[in-house]
């Protein structure tokens, strides 16, 4: 599990700002000095006795959202430049802004409509939410209603005092549902005893009227309606469900809550009868029809009156402070969010959405047992973030020899720079990588190839704007609710990161199964990574660190539950790999039951490529050492948790004499040889990122490896870093190819069970016996920086071919030691030049000059190019039997980034990027 950052719950309420802020004068002009009064009573600076500072700016007419702040003061979280609030009370506190908006921000002539704050504390970690917006007015007659507030919420026979004010003296009106109430002339106040007689919604309106001229100003409030109780039809899953007549049904599960309604741009996001939704036990649902089938529309749930939050079970969600910062080349035509209508994130739905066809209909998963995953972040694989761009990287994978890949987390998570592992709606795709049907490209293209997709998923825990936290919150405690059905107001393990999961829950397991199923049937993944899988316990004391990994049987009852559910509801073959790290005797019982379980071998591989004694055995990577029935353990010498190998190679590597790790060329030797052993022991095996090139950026900042404080942030991207014309590192990609190559040729031998290990010290011998009895194969490496004699135990005299240097020894004593130098490692068969699948990266189809302006030209006789835009339309297509470096001449298309398909005599198919510049 990864140490990320623990972000403080957003608790997303709709409140307008006259709930928590008052202003003198009630309505500021941008010429007035203004007292803003600030009342922290059920914010998180309720209580709070320190000081309180404010993070201000302002919107005017040129910002494109009320996130485009303009003017702002000082730097978020600076105190020194924040603007400092006045105590006025025991929970109360002022700004003044003075003179006036344009002295005071510095806006000079620019229009102001509304101030932007939040007020915070001293250290931060307590603030006002949602975002603050103070109406700012133009001179002149303006009015507006100082209670009740927008969208407040009355019980039938209530009594209020409506009231208003206006800027200057004018004949003043009340009205409530369009009928006058109460009149008053030649003032600025106006107010009125109203009873609420009837339930449902009221139109409260004031006007004021001077000479000729009429403003006026228009809310909604409600009066509380009865919630039916009603059966909830059969057949039916939690969040949106298209019924397939034309109508659609949404069911929300909310133990404890008494009244739902559901709002959005079907119904102007007002409160209304008709879309209060019925109640079945524990379950809101309602049905919805009249709709427009080709509309993709935006929704919230508002319960109990009081809360607005958006569909758990979303399956694409608006984001109102992130989805400005996704590109339309990422996410063409991405929905704008409903500004002024909503707050908070809001779900998404379309009837018709656009269908995706299918191109590989006939995929025959990998065998698990000899898997090679290519664990892969797309935010630091692409150069855009995209799944279109890491399309264009698989036939690289493919000719490496990959037939796996693992996808760090790919559902919604907060923000849009991330690992992933803050995740907010486990069942909606993130935007920030592409859309739905770019993601189904890249299965597709993926299961083309012969590549599994496995993608990692989090369900330890949930961060602060999923709505299963925020439907139940202690907001004294800063916590989920004792009765939150989903999740533990405390952790029950001490590793865990924002808000623990109760997997005992019928609530959460129902999530969960929901979840995972819906990323099978709708973008035909092949298995999962569970994130941090020993978090699913109830039973474990938080504060003994120990005690957590000790063998669990609820904790194994909760995963075969899953397993059991996928393997028998959805996918009969789905791969179910856990990063568990328990005791053995645990994780012996569920690799039995037929899950994988990640195998961290970081540490010893590495003592080994630095060339260091201590701690060098790397037999943990093999299932028979750890007493395992099958070859389950995934094995890596690196995930995205450790620091690369190279780092410390280079940083630390051991020497003798003239021979020295820290040296670049002999530090990429060393992971030739790491290589060789790592995939010569059975089982599946996990390959991070580039560490087929000797990736030697830094896990943690500028390349401080005991710095661990930005291991979150962008690292560079490989095809950027002139690797390729690296020799050395191209022989580790060969070496790496070779490997992955031969395990899945020869499986027989290269997947047996029976073998033979000797890997405790340096010197490492691996003896695999080909159960078919044709190719046995023995592996030697020296990690020390001394010449070591290593016994290879050959099974057999006679003639042995080295794969790698394409040398032969005569073997008359199969025990007489072999020689090697430091780092060298030797690959021995029976057979001469043991052939594998071509996998020399220089084959590899490429376009250039790319980018481009008006043309590019293919390294490889191609018969068709085949050009899509990143929506999928075909945009122009070249046909016939093209030579070696032919030009292409695409000076029609506009400027973009394009897929071009590539398919050659032999019926290989090729997608390349291509990018058209102006």
């Amino acid at each position: 599990m990864k140490k990320i950052l623990l972000f403080l719950f957003l608790l997303v309420v709709s409140l307008s700002y006259s709930q928590s802020v008052t202003t003198i004068p009630v309505i500021p002009t941008a010429s007035d000095a203004i007292t803003i009064t600030f009342d922290a009573t059920g914010s998180e600076l309720d209580g709070y006795t320190g000081d309180v500072y404010a993070h201000t700016g302002v919107i005017t007419t040129s910002s494109t959202s009320n996130t485009d702040w303009k003017h702002v003061i000082g730097s978020w979280g600076n105190n020194a430049t924040q603007p400092l609030l006045t105590r006025t009370g025991a929970n109360t506190y002022q700004l003044v802004i003075s003179p006036d908006i344009p002295t005071y921000y510095s806006s000079g002539a620019d229009v102001v409509t509304d101030i932007a704050v939040v007020f915070r504390n001293s250290t931060g970690n307590a603030q006002s939410r949602p975002d603050i917006f103070i109406p700012i007015y133009a001179a002149g007659l303006n009015v507006t209603i100082t209670n009740p507030s927008n969208e407040s919420v009355y019980s039938l026979n209530d009594n209020i005092t409506i009231s208003a004010e206006s800027s200057i003296n004018a004949d003043l009106e009340l009205k409530v549902n369009n009928v006058s109430e109460q009149t008053a002339i030649n003032t600025t106040t106006i107010s009125k005893s109203y009873t609420f007689t009837s339930t449902g919604s009221f139109t409260i309106e004031a006007s004021a009227t001077e000479n000729s001229e009429t403003k006026t100003e228009q809310i909604a409030v409600y009066v509380k309606t009865t919630t039916q109780n009603e059966t909830i039809p059969t057949g039916l899953e939690n969040g949106f469900n298209d019924n397939g007549d034309g109508t659609v049904t949404f069911v929300l599960q909310a133990p404890l809550k008494t009244d739902v309604f559901l709002i959005g741009g079907f119904n102007n996001w007002t409160l209304n009868q008709n879309y209060q939704m019925k109640k079945d036990g524990d379950t809101f649902w309602l049905t919805v029809n009249g709709l427009d089938f080709n509309t993709e529309y935006a929704y919230q749930y508002f319960v109990d009156y009081s809360l607005k939050v958006a569909d758990p079970y979303s399956k694409k969600i608006l984001d109102p402070n992130n989805d400005q910062f996704i590109s339309n080349t990422t996410y063409p035509g991405l929905m704008t969010y409903p500004t002024g209508d909503a707050t908070g994130n809001v779900s998404t739905f379309k009837i018709n959405e656009t269908a995706y066809t299918w191109q590989s209909n006939a995929f025959v998963k990998p065998n698990k047992e000899n898997l090679i995953i290519y664990e892969m972040l797309i935010r630091d694989f692409t150069e855009t973030d995209s799944f279109i761009d890491a399309m264009t990287h698989l036939d690289y994978l493919e000719q490496l020899g990959v037939n796996t890949i693992e996808l760090m987390p790919i559902s919604e998570f907060e923000g849009n720079d991330s690992w992933g592992y803050n995740p907010s709606f486990h069942g909606a795709l993130d935007k920030a990588y592409g859309t739905q049907n770019h993601f189904k490209s890249f299965v597709d293209a993926c299961h083309s190839r012969g590549i599994a997709v496995i993608i990692d998923v989090v369900y330890n825990h949930a961060f602060s704007q999923s709505p299963l936290a925020q439907l139940y919150w202690d907001s004294g405690n800063n916590k989920p609710a004792a009765n939150n059905p989903w999740l533990n107001p405390d952790a029950k393990h001490p590793f865990n990161v924002g808000y623990d999961f109760n997997h005992e829950s019928a609530y959460t397991k129902t999530y969960v199964k929901q979840t995972l199923k819906y990323w099978v049937d709708e973008f035909r993944v092949d298995g999962f990574r569970f994130d941090l899988s020993k978090g699913f316990t109830q039973t474990n004391n938080p504060s003994d660190v120990g005690a957590w990994g000790n063998y669990d049987a609820s904790r194994i009852t909760i995963l075969q539950d899953y397993a059991d559910y996928i393997w028998n509801n959805v996918s009969s073959d789905a791969y179910m790999i856990l990063e568990h790290f328990a005791d053995n005797s645990e994780e012996t019982v569920l690799a039995n039951y037929g899950f994988m379980l990640w195998g961290n071998i970081n540490h010893n591989f590495n003592q080994n490529t630095m060339g260091y004694a201590t701690e060098a055995d790397v037999s943990w990577l093999s299932y028979s050492n750890r007493g395992w029935t099958n070859p389950h353990v995934v094995g890596y010498m690196e995930s995205h948790d450790e620091e690369r190998l190279m780092v410390k190679n280079i940083a630390y590597g051991n020497s003798n004499g003239g021979y020295n790790v820290k040296d670049l060329s002999t530090a990429l030797d060393r992971q030739e040889a790491a290589s060789a052993i790592f995939y010569g022991i059975p089982g599946p095996k996990m390959l991070w990122q580039f560490g087929e090139l000797g990736y030697d950026k830094s896990i943690n900042c500028d390349g401080d490896i005991t710095n661990g404080s930005c291991r979150l942030d962008r690292k560079p991207v490989a095809w950027t870093l002139g690797y390729e014309s690296d020799s050395d590192r191209m022989d580790l990609y060969n070496v790496t190819a070779k490997m992955m190559q031969l395990k899945k040729q020869f499986p027989s031998t290269f997947n047996t069970n029976n073998f033979n290990l000797s890997v405790g010290g340096l010197g490492k011998r691996i003896n695999l016996y080909d159960n078919v009895g044709t190719l046995d194969v023995v592996i030697v490496a020296n990690f020390d920086v001394t010449t070591q004699s290593v016994n290879p135990n050959f099974p057999a005299t006679g003639t042995w071919y080295d794969t790698f240097s394409n040398t032969s020894i005569n073997v008359t004593n199969p025990t007489a030691a072999l020689s090697l130098q430091p780092g060298e490692y030797r690959l021995y068969s029976k057979t001469q030049n043991l052939s594998v699948k071509n996998s020399d990266k220089n084959n590899l189809v490429k376009a250039y000059p790319n980018p481009t302006s008006d043309s590019f030209q293919i390294n490889k006789y191609v018969e068709t190019v085949s050009i899509f835009d990143l929506t999928g339309k075909q945009v122009k297509t070249f046909k016939g039997s093209f030579n070696k470096n032919h030009t292409f001449n695409i000076s029609d298309l506009s400027p973009s980034i394009y897929l071009a398909k590539i398919n050659s005599n032999l019926d290989e198919q090729t997608t390349l990027k291509i990018v058209k510049l102006d």
